[in-house]
């Protein structure tokens, strides 16, 4: 086993120590406890998970606190992460209710029947650093509530995060067994993946992984797959009177988390009119974010990116994009020597020739400028992502051709790329997901279904194509059979 390390992006210091698990001890562990636990009354699963919220909330300075160290996100902002964790338990006891609870559905007159779902059994859940307690939380309640095991492997990044979520659950009397944290890397996330022993697996992070581990289950349909990837998010500004407020939502949806957020917009599509007095209003707020370590005061808007060599990486890209066509508007910049923090950088790509399709996870913001609003949307349109999308501005009759023919799972009007509510389904196609949307509908992937038709005793004839015999016609069988049935109910 190697040893893992986290530390603090803002200063460096190391957060935390520990060492890489082992797949085959975890996996066998939640398969031996899986049974009990998927047997056990729906009413004492969900205490327990209320627990966990109890659990959770009675420590959410301290979570908050760890969170904030750990990814470098302004102590504001992760107070907000914990709030979602904890709100998620209700949710998800809706969402399972309503969406994979016991029901009677409609059959053959005098026939019961039935539909229940049934857990998979042993889920791994494989986690992000962006928002390490309630994105791979998502998974992992609605997965309890219908009854699965879960193997969990936090980022590698963000290991202390994960280590104390799991033990909020073991704290709130959820086996040991039932949920099991896998700490490691990329090769520990490798052996967890291809265990023979997981029946399902449940993924947040990039579009790389994710098509890695859509090969890789491509030959595995007895094993369920939930990819929640990124996003090359496209919001438009069309007319609007109200420019600051088209700007701030702009900067709200490309520089909140420090751009790392899978539903951050990526790209700003704007009417040529509106070009000039929009860009500057946002350049111009762009200018005045405050960034700074999670603690900071006054409370930083922005805080680092998770380490350096995410932030090499983006300031490469901005370069790259400048040299080949790209007309930069704000300078991406590191304020301080050998640490993650970079400013929001906006550039103009409209006259590129080709612009690369990726996910450039953090505060860099690509725009582009049309003269209409057809091109607009194919514009926005012009990626293989398709997570989430906005229209600001624009009339009643503009976004409903936008909503129409925008190729994405969260399309929104007059508010931010992000910030989606956990009462709704949360996902995308193209490179952002491979239809099986979380949040809300998180309930579907956790269960599946069985139907069962019912009866009290075995009843049946052959009404036709069959030869008389020595016993007499179908028909006459058939009597015989309904008088003894009868004369059996009757004694």
């Amino acid at each position: 086993m190697n040893d893992l390390v986290s530390y603090e992006p803002a200063t460096g210091a190391e957060l935390w120590r520990g060492q890489s698990g082992d797949a085959d001890i975890e996996v066998t562990a939640a398969r031996e406890a899986w049974p009990k636990w998927a047997s056990m009354a729906l009413k004492d699963r969900l205490e327990r998970v209320r627990g966990f919220a109890s659990r959770v909330r009675a420590d959410s300075d301290k979570f908050a606190d760890l969170i904030a160290r750990e990814t470098g996100k302004p102590l504001w902002e992760a107070r907000t992460e914990v709030e979602s964790v904890v709100a998620k338990v209700d949710f998800s006891v809706k969402a399972y209710a309503e969406r994979t609870s016991q029901r009677r559905i409609d059959g053959k007159p005098g026939t019961r029947n039935a539909l229940r779902h049934k857990p998979h059994g042993v889920l791994a859940v494989l986690g992000p650093y962006n928002f390490p307690a309630h994105l791979p939380n998502g998974h992992i309640v609605p997965a309890l509530i219908a009854g699965n095991a879960v193997v969990f492997k936090p980022s590698e990044k963000t290991p202390a995060t994960g280590e104390l979520l799991a033990e909020y659950f073991r704290k709130a009397g959820v086996p040991e067994g039932v949920v099991r944290i896998l700490q490691g890397g990329p090769e520990t996330g490798k052996a967890l993946s291809s265990h023979p022993g997981i029946d399902g697996l449940l993924f947040t992070g990039s579009s790389q992984t994710g098509l890695a581990l859509n090969k890789q289950f491509a030959g595995r349909p007895d094993k369920i797959l939930t990819l929640e990837m990124g996003g090359n998010n496209p919001i438009i500004a069309w007319d609007t009177k109200d420019i600051h407020s088209a700007a701030v939502m702009v900067i709200q949806s490309a520089f909140t988390t420090t751009g790392q957020r899978c539903t951050a917009a990526r790209r700003l599509i704007v009417k040529d009119e509106l070009y000039d007095p929009l860009v500057s209003e946002v350049k111009r707020l762009a200018d005045r974010l405050v960034i700074g370590e999670p603690h900071g005061d006054p409370a930083p808007f922005m805080g680092p990116l998770i380490d350096n060599d995410a932030a090499d990486m983006l300031t490469e890209a901005f370069v790259a994009i400048m040299s080949h066509g790209g007309k930069p508007i704000k300078h991406m910049a590191r304020p301080v020597e050998g640490r993650p923090f970079v400013t929001p950088g906006i550039i103009d790509v409209t006259d590129m020739v080709e612009r690369a399709d990726f996910e450039l996870f953090g505060p860099l913001l690509q725009v582009v400028r049309v003269p209409d609003f057809e091109r607009a949307i194919d514009e926005a349109n012009n990626t293989r992502f398709g997570l989430s999308a906005s229209l600001l501005g624009g009339s009643a009759q503009q976004y409903d051709e936008f909503w129409a023919n925008s190729r994405a799972g969260i399309v929104n009007w007059n508010a931010p790329t992000n910030g989606a509510s956990s009462a709704a389904p949360f996902g995308g196609i193209g490179l952002s997901g491979n239809h099986r949307p979380s949040a809300y509908y998180a309930a579907d992937y956790c269960a599946y279904p069985v139907v069962s038709s019912e009866n009290e005793m075995p009843r049946a004839m052959i009404g036709i194509g069959l030869k008389e015999d020595e016993f007499g016609s179908a028909s006459e069988q058939s009597e015989e059979i309904v008088s003894s049935v009868k004369a059996a109910q009757n004694s």
